[in-house]
Formats: C-alpha cells, structure tokens, sequence
C-alpha cells in the first residue's frame, strides 16, 4: 500500500489521502477510506469465468481422449490450449518482460509449446487443464477480498447533530469543525473527538479501547468517535474534525498494517527460476544427445517435448493447495473458518500468541461475583433482591447485570416508587417501605453516608462495585466483573506446551489485567493500550524475529490482528470487522481450537514437504525414461498426471485429523 501524493483524488480540503493497494495483481484504490473498485464483485466474476474454462475445458478433453478428431486441426483438447493455456503462456511472457520474473508458468508454457509444435494436441490442453486446476484450488482457499476496512467505515457515523449560532441542525460528520457543540442522543455513535460541556450518560468504549465495562461520563470527561451513548443526552465540543477521529486514525492503522504484512512466497514460485533452468537444459542435452545418436532431429524433438511435459511442474504445484484445503476441510469440521491458505502456512510459524481481555479471555459482559452486606439487618439475599427491584426501572448495564443475576436465581423484583436516576452517579428508589440509594461511592458520601473499606479492595481487583444505602445507612455492596471463558486456561496451557508464549493485550486496567493474566496463566500482559498501541507492540515482536498469533473480537482490535503474522477473531460474539480483519474465526468461542490449529497447520506444511518430495522424486524418474524415449509426450503427460493423483490423495489424509480437546475434557 502507498500513499498518492499526486493523485487527481487528492485534496487538502477533504479525506484527501488516496491509498494504492495490490490485489491478485490488481490495484484497488481507497480514497478518503472507501473503495473505488469492488474487490467482491471482481473477484465473483473472475470465479464464474474460471468455473466455465474448467467445464468446458475439462469435456473437450475428455472427447479428445476418446477420439473425437484426435491429432487434427478439430480436436477438441484446442479449447482446454484456448481457455486454459493461452492465459498461462501470455502470463508467463509478461512475468519475463515486464516484471524479469521466471515462475513456473515459464516451464509450463515451454511444455505446451512444444506439444502444439508436435500437433500433440491433447498433451498440450491436458497439462493446461491441470495447472488451471491448480490455480483454481490455489484461489478457492487463498485468502478472500477483505472488507472489515469497509465495515469500519460504515461504522463512522455519516451526521452529527450540531448547535451553531444557537440553531440545532443536522450536518455531515465530514464537516464538524473543531470548536462545534455536538448533542448525542440516546444510542447514538459518538462522531468526532472531544469533551463533555453539558450532561452526563454512560459510554460504551469496549469498540475502541476493549473496557470491559461502560464508562461513566461527566462535564469535563473526553469522549472519542466510534463509541455509543448508552442512555441520556449530552453535549461535548469537538476537538477534532472527523477525518483526525479516533476511529478514522484506526482506519489508516488497519490499512497499513494490511500492506505490510508479507504475502508467502508460493514453494512453486520460489524454486521456478531453478526448475526452469535444469529443466531447459536437460531438455537441451536430450535434444543434442538423441540427435547425435538417433540422425533424427524429429525424434530428438519429440523426447526433449517429452521430458518437458513430464517434468512440468503439475504436482509440485498442486502439492501445496491440495494440503491446504484438506487441511482447511479439516479445521471446518472443528469449528474453526480458515479464510485462505496463506493464512493456514503462517500459523505453522507461530510462536507468541497474543490475546485480547474482553470479550477474547473473558466473556465480554459483567456478571455477578459477589454481594456483600455491611448491615446486620439486610442479608445477602435482601440486598440483591432491594437492588434489582430497583435497578429494574434503570437502564444502566451495570444495573441491567444486577437485574439479570437475580432473575436467574428465580428471584422476582418487588414494586418500587420514587424512583429517580441522578445521571452518572446513582439511583434513588423506594422499595417495600425502604428507601435506597445505589450507584457509586461519591453519590452515597454526598448524603452523607460513608462506605467501609471492604468495598474498596474489591474495586482495587479491577471489578465494578455498586454501593448500596437503606435508609440512610450503609447497608453493603455489589461486585461486577468480566468473566474468565472455562476454555482460557486450557488453551493457555497447551499452547505453552506447543512452546508457544502467551501474552494478554487490553485497553481495560491494569489491576482488571493482571487479575485476569493470573486465572489464565498467561505469560505476560500488557494493559491500558489504544488500538494503536496494540499494533505497535504486535510490530515490534515481529521485528524482534517473533511470529505472532493474535485472537480478538473487537473493532479496536482490527489494527493488531491485521498487523500479526496470523489472528484469530471470536466468531460467536465478535465484531464483524475482527471478523473480517482476521485469518481465521472460533465459530463458538472454543479456545482451546486455536492450539488445534496451529498444530493442524504444522502438519498441513509437513504433507506439503512430503508431496514436493514426492512429485520431484517421480518427475526426475519420468525424465529419465522421456530422455530414453521409453515415454511420449502423450504418455509422459498420462505418468505426470498420476503423480497429480498421489499427491491429492495423499493430501486428504488431513480430513481425518480431529480435535480431541473435547472429549479430554469430558
């Protein structure tokens, strides 16, 4: 990816920066964060095509083989050398020319060439037919048009609600001006940067910063794009203008990130140049020798065009796809979607695996931990019944948790009267004869009423505390807190025995981190981070020569698991944009399938090296028996192709590999 400096896009009075981006040797331009080109519909189209060129390719040789105008200017394997050979040979020409490349398609073209030279039609279309399956194969499970850069930005509000000269309107978010009052209703998405002037609410910031719990917001408090006003209206001014956001600096992070992770080098690709050489020049020395020996240079021909096309590389190149899309088929059955087949060779390398908190480790939303009552009068029981009779009539998520954990205990809310919220810091309530006051610390002590020092250690765990008051004393509170997945410390565990590290990455406290590093085991943590920070920390382990596997389910996730060799997002409750910025995705938030993928790819990467073992091993046999004439082209292309066979059957063994992390568990 390049910034365009000079592109007729460019603007500096508007989202002006214009990215270039390299796509299957297309380019893809992204101009103020939204696609020029449809990377979906072009890839669609050019998928249908293929599937026609192998239909009709794949009759018409068949007709070829059994007859029908074979060795004529009518045979039928011409549409598999049109359809199927043609884009090989004109790749493979301007792969020389201009990029001074030699790839594999060099060899096969030489082989078809040399087959069309000899009017050995069918030889010809049928080592086409077979790289164009390969290609196929190689496409089905390559990595897919990624669009959680567009579904980031269609999470960017498109209006905001401004007040200028005292007249409310609705305005583009594009044209916020720093300064501006923006008014934020009730489940609106936060639009630009800046701080609170008038009101307070509760702020969901767990798509940005990865806080487990909602975020209290006062006059003076910062507020950031990309985050949502649970409940209540306020009213900040804008310290920054919509394309400098949060959300927009997250954008560009994802985006170069994207660009700088390195594509793998195709095995076929990178040993082509020498393939093609020793081929080239064994074909030469067997032209030469037969002909100093036979007198006949047609003869001589004919062997050379032999050893051409059973040396060309088919098996070697359909070693690598067949593996990974066993091994993909694989890794389906176990719950977990691997996107490409990219993605499958870079979990081979992995060795540090780093982890999201909330919603990746934990649960993603508060649970009931612990009630704990100061006041001989109210027992544990009465002091959650009286707080979720009164938090019924509140919104707050916390107060929503407290509700939700009494209801599954079969308890039932009691009526409650004189209720009223005071915005960021409590509610007040009446309820069977006793009147409460719940919320935060400060809301109590402002009646007057002091809490013990209890309370205080649990909040010091990084747990959300509510603070609860019956009539006028203090009668004892309630912890919240995110919850540990039962899979984490089994994943943790195994992934460590694989000698792979484990690392915790979250934007939540350091006391909330820590609390959660030690339930998991996890090696290390790293806590209170922007997005930013994450992909910078992910940066510099791959700098240090670590190959690193990130799992998150958040948008201030995308950043890092784009940045990663290999990332993991939480399918069930993740984001669609982790999802879509990621190589794979856990179907059910299982954990513990990410130790079963990582070994699952290791193995996949083995049956490669074995299939290239194999196919090299017959190739050199079968060039051997063409040098000597003991094969013709035809047959040679018949021998070659059964190597083609062995390496796809040997390749499927990978279906039967299961994950029995399940049944240890039972």
């Amino acid at each position: 990816m390049k910034e365009i400096q000079n592109s007729p896009y460019h603007q500096d009075n508007k989202q002006s920066v214009c990215y270039q981006v390299r796509f299957r040797r297309r380019q893809i331009l992204f101009y103020g964060g939204h696609e020029i080109s449809s990377i979906k519909e072009w890839f669609v189209s050019e998928t249908k095509f293929r599937i026609v060129r192998i239909v009709i390719s794949g009759a018409a040789l068949l007709a070829s083989f059994l007859g029908a105008g074979r060795g004529t200017a009518a045979d039928p394997a011409w549409a598999a050398v049109l359809l199927c050979g043609v884009p090989i040979i004109v790749g493979a020409v301007k792969a020389v020319v201009t990029a001074h490349d030699i790839t594999a398609d060099v060899l096969v073209s030489l082989a078809l060439l040399g087959s069309l030279a000899l009017k050995d039609y069918f030889a010809a279309g049928e080592v086409a037919f077979i790289m164009e399956i390969g290609s196929a194969l190689e496409d089905y499970t390559s990595e897919k048009a990624r669009r959680g850069i567009e579904k980031l930005i269609r999470l960017t509000p498109k209006t905001a609600r401004v007040r200028r000269h005292g007249a409310e309107k609705i305005v583009p978010a594009e044209d916020v001006r720093i300064g501006d009052t923006v008014i934020v209703l009730a489940g609106e998405t936060i639009p630009v940067d800046g701080r609170v002037i008038s009101g307070s609410s509760s702020v969901d910031q767990s798509v940005m910063t990865g806080e487990s719990l909602p975020v209290d917001k006062a006059v003076g408090d910062a507020v950031i794009s990309g985050t949502v006003n649970l409940y209540g209206v306020f009213e900040f001014r804008a310290e920054a203008a919509e394309k400098d956001s949060s959300l927009q600096r997250m954008i560009v992070l994802a985006q170069n990130a994207e660009a700088e992770r390195a594509p793998v080098v195709k095995l076929a690709d990178k040993w082509a140049a020498w393939l093609v050489i020793v081929t080239f020049c064994a074909a030469v020395v067997t032209f030469f020798a037969n002909a100093a020996l036979s007198g006949s240079y047609t003869t001589a021909f004919q062997r050379a065009v032999a050893l051409l096309v059973v040396v060309c590389p088919c098996a070697f190149i359909l070693a690598t796809p067949t593996a990974i899309a066993a091994g993909i088929g694989s890794a389906a059955r176990a719950g977990i979607i691997v996107k490409s087949g990219d993605s499958m060779q870079r979990f081979c390398d992995v060795d540090t695996a780093a982890f999201d908190k909330t919603g990746t480790l934990t649960c993603g939303k508060p649970e009931l931990i612990a009630v704990v009552s100061a006041n001989s009068a109210y027992s544990e029981d009465d002091l959650l019944r009286l707080a979720a009779s009164a938090e019924s009539r509140s919104e707050h998520p916390l107060g929503k948790a407290v509700v939700r954990a009494f209801t599954d205990r079969g308890g039932s809310a009691e009526p409650v009267t004189e209720f009223e919220v005071h915005a960021g810091k409590g509610i007040s309530a009446l309820c069977g004869g006793v009147h409460l006051l719940i919320g935060k610390k400060e809301f109590l002590g402002a009646a007057g009423i002091s809490a013990d020092d209890k309370a205080a250690t649990a909040a010091a765990g990084g747990a959300a505390v509510i603070y609860i008051a019956a009539d006028g004393r203090f009668a004892g509170f309630i912890v919240l807190a995110d919850t540990v997945r039962e899979s984490a410390s089994e994943a943790l565990r195994r992934l460590k025995e694989m000698g792979v590290s484990t690392l915790i990455l979250t934007g939540d406290s350091r006391q909330a981190a820590e609390k959660i590093c030690t339930e998991t085991g996890a090696d290390q943590v790293k806590a209170e981070l922007l997005p930013q920070d994450k992909q910078k920390l992910i940066s510099q382990l791959r700098r240090s020569g670590r190959k690193v596997c990130m799992t998150g389910d958040g948008i201030n996730d995308a950043p890092a698991l784009t940045a990663a060799d290999a990332s993991v997002a939480m399918g069930g409750i993740g984001s669609d944009i982790a999802v879509e910025s990621s190589d794979a995705v856990l179907v059910a938030d299982d954990l513990r399938r990410i130790p079963f993928l990582i070994g699952l790819s290791r193995r996949v990467m083995a049956k490669i090296k074995q299939n290239i073992a194999i196919s090299l091993t017959l190739n050199a046999a079968a060039a051997a028996c063409a040098a000597f004439g003991l094969l013709s082209p035809t047959a040679g292309a018949l021998v070659h192709n059964a190597g083609s066979v062995f390496v796809v059957l040997n390749s499927l063994f990978l279906l039967n590999i299961r994950d029995t992390s399940d049944e240890k568990q039972k």
